[in-house]
């Protein structure tokens, strides 16, 4: 599982939570604040009554569970900030040399290329590492009167190309979104 998976299940868990709960506290706010200190008035209970029968076992415990939440939310406190979020991808030479090659410089250069092509106003290319290939999602945006399947095709081929050609990379998945510039009023009638 990604960090990112886990951060969204972490994240959906803990806004359904807080809406059920203030939900509830909204509906019934005296009878769930009741409820609540009954449930901690337990806690409290259940907790002196584990101390007073075995004081050595309840610091071990206190001991486990402190150390165990250390080390768990310290690994995901640092996974998600220096976890290995890498920003190039690996590029291996026929001479058995290899590079890292960033991939705003692969968005720069796609954007480059495309925004060359006739009919083609605009380019906003998004490259994403993954594994040994990368995954690009262009935006285009195009003229008004041109044939969207058959610029469609231009694009893909080129920026297949520029990938796997141009700069020796293996193409995942590639996603494009074309949209059409507005008309201006000459087209118009």
């Amino acid at each position: 599982m990604t960090m990112a998976m886990f951060n969204r299940i972490v994240a959906a868990t803990l806004w359904l939570f807080l809406l059920i709960t203030i939900s509830a506290l909204a509906v019934i706010p005296v009878e769930g604040i009741g409820q609540i200190q009954q449930a901690l008035t337990l806690a409290v209970t259940k907790l002196e009554g584990w101390q007073l029968t075995s004081p050595a076992n309840f610091i071990i415990a206190q001991a486990t569970i402190g150390i165990t939440a250390i080390l768990l939310f310290g690994i995901l406190f640092w996974s998600e900030l220096w976890g290995s979020r890498r920003r190039g991808v690996r590029i291996r030479t026929a001479d058995g040399g290899s590079a890292e090659l960033d991939t705003a410089s692969i968005s720069r250069r796609l954007e480059w290329h495309l925004e060359q092509v006739a009919e083609v106003n605009n380019v906003i290319p998004t490259v994403r590492a993954k594994g040994g290939a990368v995954d690009v999602r262009l935006e285009i945006e195009v003229t008004p009167a041109v044939d969207i399947p058959l610029k469609t095709d231009e694009v893909v081929s080129l920026a297949r190309d520029i990938v796997e050609e141009d700069i020796g990379l293996i193409l995942g998945k590639l996603d494009i979104h074309m949209r059409c510039a507005p008309f201006e009023p000459s087209f118009i009638g």
